[in-house]
């Protein structure tokens, strides 16, 4: 348990029963908690960091943020590559965030993979936590749902699994298609190529019904009632692929892996997002989409969209 930093250490009243709970609270610092939850669907402790909101006087909502395809698991995440705690340090709201989940697509998996074992996030997110977290905060039970790439993909398909637990989602830097050759072959890159996994036991044979029954655009119209907000870059250098920015730190391998790697894979998300716009627009699904002019795949835009995007849901949250 010290990995998860020094501090105060408080342990939830355990259940007889091997039911999803809290079985401990970190104190991190006077803005963050981390939980250990249990998770019964999948049989294991998942840490969850929560930044507190700067009122706490009274009940706030709760804006669920995911990180992209290593779960938090790895050094791409939001704590580390953005300033989110920071940005969020003034505003009164949860933020939760799950530390887990890489390559799984934050889903229910048909079988318990070889490499990725078993994964149930689906259930997790929007039947294990939520209740967890409302019955140890003080929260208004409003919600919200972010995440960026391999997430981006994943907060439209919770929010079609559960579609009252979210007022709005947003999905930065997603591709909503999953079942048609283009978009298998993206998330292939992600489950089979990145994470050793067989795309098989996720959601069947890839032409089988699990697939159509994951797929955002097939199921657009279970987002009707919840508001839903894309961002795409169009692959093209942009402000981010700069030596001086941040994120490349004047490193030009990085630089040029960014605007390479990464400018190719938003091109592939640009294609996926203007499908789902059409999707919604022939739906008359109310939705908004930012279009970046130029940019990659890559956490600049992502914190740059979060940015952009937290007022929205603020105001839907409120």
């Amino acid at each position: 348990m010290a990995a998860f930093g020094a501090g105060t250490i408080g342990l939830a009243q355990a259940d007889a029963a091997p039911s999803s709970r809290i079985t401990a609270t970190y104190n991190d610092d006077r803005q963050q908690v981390t939980l250990i939850v249990y998770s019964a669907s999948m049989g294991r402790s998942i840490p969850v960091t929560v930044l507190m909101p700067r009122d706490r006087s009274r009940p706030r909502p709760v804006l669920y943020l995911l990180n992209g395809a290593g779960g938090g698991e790895d050094s791409a995440t939001w704590d580390a590559r953005t300033n989110y705690k920071r940005y969020f340090a003034d505003k009164n709201v949860y933020v939760v965030t799950p530390i887990g989940g890489a390559f799984s697509y934050y889903t229910d998996w048909f079988r318990d993979d070889p490499v990725l074992g078993r994964n149930k996030w689906t259930t997790f997110l929007t039947k294990e936590l939520p209740p967890l977290i409302d019955k140890r905060f003080p929260t208004t039970r409003v919600n919200a749902l972010a995440g960026i790439s391999m997430a981006g993909t994943s907060v439209l398909n919770l929010a079609i699994s559960a579609p009252k637990l979210y007022r709005s989602v947003a999905g930065f830097s997603g591709c909503a298609r999953t079942s048609d050759p283009v978009g298998q072959q993206y998330i292939r890159m992600v489950v089979s190529d990145r994470g050793g996994g067989n795309m098989v036991n996720m959601w069947g044979p890839l032409n089988g019904p699990g697939w159509r029954a994951n797929d955002p655009y097939l199921n657009a119209e279970r987002l009707r009632g919840t508001k839903v907000y894309m961002t795409t870059g169009n692959g093209l250098p942009g402000q981010h692929e700069q030596l001086s920015d941040k994120s490349i730190q004047g490193d030009p391998f990085t630089l040029a892996n960014q605007a390479l790697l990464g400018g190719g894979i938003e091109v592939a998300i640009d294609i996926c997002t203007r499908q789902m716009a059409q999707r919604l627009r022939q739906l008359n699904i109310p939705f908004q989409v930012n279009f970046r002019p130029n940019g990659t795949h890559s956490w600049g835009y992502w914190e740059d969209d979060l940015h952009n995007t937290w007022p929205k849901l603020a105001r839907d949250l409120a």
